[in-house]
């Protein structure tokens, strides 16, 4: 299938070649790329042959020269160009098959696709990796990639997955180890099922992985208001019990939602690593923290600012931590607002999740000059919530003003707003 270009970047050589959105890249020296790892290697020369169709249908066969490295500076509808590889699970804590009708179509798409986990870091749970995969990953090297183990007890795991071939994973896992593909791991735990002596298993199982395991997330099931069959959430006793588990592995890592469970701290950055796992909210709370404490804060702003985070209830910790800091700035004035999930129900607490009545209802009464929102709660290169509902409208509806903030792990664009006022 051929790769449909979405735009360009400017200054690059798909702009002086007037390549344009809505065109499609039909091969590269007579190569057609199946995804973005066949782009990207295919571009790896210093001379190419490209062929573009334009979106009049006509074809143009284009010669160049460039740097061996130097990108074209295409910018693509997909990563994968061909059809993206399904999810052929049924796994007992799906979120995607928890999901109400009416939100985001995009949203209802389960993929398992090696091509986006090793491309963006999505994870995968190997059940439908051919040989096929598995020979175009050897030959080139790939890797790493983001592995959805969840347990490595075989029966265990095709029960939570419902899939026969679930059972294969430390069949898989020890293929990646003996071609010297790293890969990360994440445990989705859910108590009764892959908690306790379960999941000391797997992170022994693991631990046979050697170098080749980069790191471990352990993250807590996400069970809302719409499942049908109840799963047991994380309590603060289970919480406390896998945080010590996990501290006897290295490279193992607890996401914050543990520690708030625990009634514990968030971790020093030590703890943490190299932070590689940061999009499954391993230590985002504790880079967010230090990284406020990075920057040297005014005595005084010259204008009266009042700021107000709408924030996660996950995250509320950690913005009251620097509230009371921006305190100190005369002049300046902040609050902390946590949005509670009343359309997925109180045992959902992050940002990513937050649909625009929840902002609504939790921010019509508060008063302050600009309400700080991370983007996170917005659909990517858009103002769009999960509900469909633009930022425009929860403006209309509040009559305040947002400021979006598009670094989950930085407060930077924060300070430079307040800079604004010195």
């Amino acid at each position: 299938m051929p790769a449909k270009i979405s735009g360009v970047l400017k200054g690059s050589i798909a702009e002086e070649l007037n390549i344009k959105a809505g065109d499609t890249l039909i091969s590269i020296d007579n190569q057609t790329p199946q995804d973005m790892i066949d782009y990207n290697f295919l571009c790896k020369n210093e001379f190419i042959t490209v062929e573009i169709q334009n979106k009049n249908g006509d074809i143009e066969v284009i010669e160049l020269e460039k740097d061996f490295d130097e990108d074209l500076g295409i910018i693509f509808e997909s990563a994968v160009f061909d059809k993206v590889k399904p999810c052929l699970n049924n796994c007992i804590f799906c979120f995607v098959s928890q999901q109400p009708k009416g939100l985001r179509d995009t949203l209802y798409v389960k993929d398992d696709d090696y091509r986006l986990s090793y491309l963006q870091g999505t994870y995968i749970t190997t059940t439908n990796l051919t040989q096929e995969d598995k020979d175009r990953i050897a030959r080139m090297h790939l890797g790493p990639f983001y592995i959805s183990v969840h347990t490595t007890n075989p029966e265990l795991r095709v029960k939570m997955l419902k899939n026969p071939n679930a059972a294969k994973i430390m069949e898989n896992l020890t293929w990646f180890k003996e071609h010297e593909i790293p890969f990360h791991a994440q445990i989705v735990l859910c108590p009764g099922y892959n908690d306790g002596a379960e999941l000391e298993r797997t992170l022994k199982d693991l631990d046979t992985m050697g170098e080749f395991l980069l790191s471990v997330a352990i993250v807590p099931v996400g069970v809302t208001k719409f499942r049908e069959k109840k799963l047991k959430t994380v309590t603060k006793k289970i919480a406390s019990e896998t945080i010590s588990i996990a501290s006897k592995y290295k490279r193992t890592y607890c996401s914050d939602e543990f520690f708030i469970k625990a009634g514990l701290g968030i971790p020093a950055a030590e703890y943490y690593g190299n932070f590689s796992q940061l999009d499954d909210g391993v230590g985002s709370l504790r880079s967010l923290v230090d990284d406020f404490d990075s920057f040297e804060l005014p005595e005084e702003i010259k204008k009266p600012l009042t700021l107000c985070f709408a924030c996660s209830v996950a995250a509320e910790s950690a913005f009251r931590y620097i509230s009371e800091k921006l305190n100190k700035v005369r002049n300046l004035n902040a609050t902390v607002k946590p949005v509670k999930s009343t359309y997925w129900g109180e045992k959902i607490s992050v940002a990513g999740l937050i649909t625009s009545e929840d902002l609504i209802n939790s921010t019509k009464d508060i008063d302050a000059d600009y309400i700080i929102i991370p983007g996170i709660m917005l659909k990517p290169y858009s103002e769009l919530f999960l509900d469909g509902n633009s930022l425009d409208y929860v403006k209309q509806k509040t009559g305040k003003n947002y400021f979006v903030t598009y670094n989950n792990y930085s407060v930077c664009e924060v300070i430079d707003f307040i800079n604004k006022y010195l």
